[in-house]
């Protein structure tokens, strides 16, 4: 019998509890235990590596390290991916795309297989990165500046859309917390299998896929690398655990209160 991947989680989290009525809980489980979850990073965003000028220098210390890393490894056993795979998001209980670069399609069929099996999507995609790189326009290991997802977007249900005529400049807009953005997209939803509600001025969307669940967010300044704005750390808190938390009846959701300071 195929078990499907809530399920997995659910008979894990009945043995943990197990576990612990026995009085086996008064050691903590070590970093990178079969117990922590696993988040699976992709995107072009250097959370993991930070921004070096060849793989060297991450090993010598001379990359810039992304403070999103450190925030992450505290909650999560971190597993960087190149490519997406059947086999490479099996063992995943979460995953964290930041700003990907465009999926080659046996890349969409695995990723979407992934989500409908009970896989949990924490998405940033941003239409303009505004964030400084240390890499000029052109060069491969720059973050992508213009996001590419609309194939595997469309099956969820969205559309990533933007407005060209909008003011630049850092602001935040406030849901449950302030979210930092600049120049950001917008979600629309259109026929798809998802079962998306949208927030915070359509900047934030939330989809039920099959027995899994995607959190989108139309931008990308939060993670900024060299300047994130003071509201950063916990805007990304927040949406860890709306993309990560317990699932949620999408259907029928109200929206937060939404307010933009400019």
């Amino acid at each position: 019998m195929r078990l499907s991947r809530s399920l997995k989680r659910a008979l894990t989290a009945g043995l943990l509890i197990l576990a612990g009525a026995c009085g086996t809980e008064s050691t903590p489980p070590a970093a990178g235990s079969p117990t922590e979850p696993v988040l699976g990073l992709i995107g072009t965003i250097p959370i993991y590596w930070g921004e070096e000028a060849a793989f060297g220098d991450a090993l010598v210390g001379k990359a810039s390290p992304h403070w999103a890393r450190d925030q992450l490894e505290a909650r999560f056993a971190l597993r960087p991916l190149d490519t997406l795979t059947a086999e490479a998001l099996r063992d995943l209980d979460f995953l964290l795309l930041a700003q990907p670069r465009a999926l080659a399609p046996a890349e969409n069929v695995a990723l979407d297989a992934w989500v409908r099996d009970g896989g949990r999507v924490l998405l940033f995609a941003d239409p303009l990165l505004t964030g400084e790189s240390r890499f000029a326009i052109g060069d491969r290991r720059r973050p992508q500046d213009v996001i590419l997802l609309s194939p595997i977007l469309a099956r969820w249900g969205l559309r990533l859309e933007f407005d060209d005529a909008q003011p630049a400049g850092p602001s935040v807009r406030d849901a449950a917390v302030s979210i930092p953005f600049n120049l950001p997209g917008r979600f629309a939803t259109v026929d798809g299998e998802g079962n998306c509600a949208l927030d915070a001025g359509d900047l934030l969307a939330r989809c039920r896929v099959g027995e899994g669940s995607v959190v989108a967010l139309a931008d990308a300044a939060v993670l900024d690398l060299y300047h994130p704005d003071p509201a950063a750390p916990e805007a990304l808190a927040w949406l860890v655990e709306q993309g990560f938390g317990e699932l949620r009846e999408i259907a029928g959701t109200t929206a937060p209160s939404e307010k933009t300071v400019r």
